[in-house]
């Protein structure tokens, strides 16, 4: 089965034409951010994931998820990196975030 590439939202769209410097700069600190530092970008989508599931961000998680799968992350390392949040955020928000990845995992 072969992954559909997500299309940015109508509204993602129509911002990014209104300002094109904001999601320049946006696009430009994401580059830098991933070349600054030894971490794979596999592993800075896992870590990032996390970091959308502690903020309780369904559309973050939705994003990294892809994202780390596009790295090649596997099923497995995205259930085990959001399993590992519960005795950090809790259990019912990594359970959120598990079900959150779910969305594009069994698409």
């Amino acid at each position: 089965m072969t992954k559909k590439k997500k299309v940015p939202s109508k509204l993602f769209n129509k911002l990014v034409k209104k300002y094109p410097e904001i999601f320049d700069a946006h696009e430009k600190l994401g580059v830098s951010l991933k070349q600054a530092g030894p971490i794979d970008a596999k592993n800075l989508h896992l870590i990032q994931l996390g970091a959308a599931a502690a903020a309780g961000s369904q559309g973050a998680v939705h994003s990294h998820t892809r994202r780390a799968l596009a790295e090649g992350a596997s099923e497995d390392e995205i259930y085990h990196a959001l399993l590992s949040l519960i005795s950090t955020i809790g259990f019912p928000q990594a359970m959120a975030a598990v079900s959150w990845a779910r969305d594009i995992l069994e698409k």
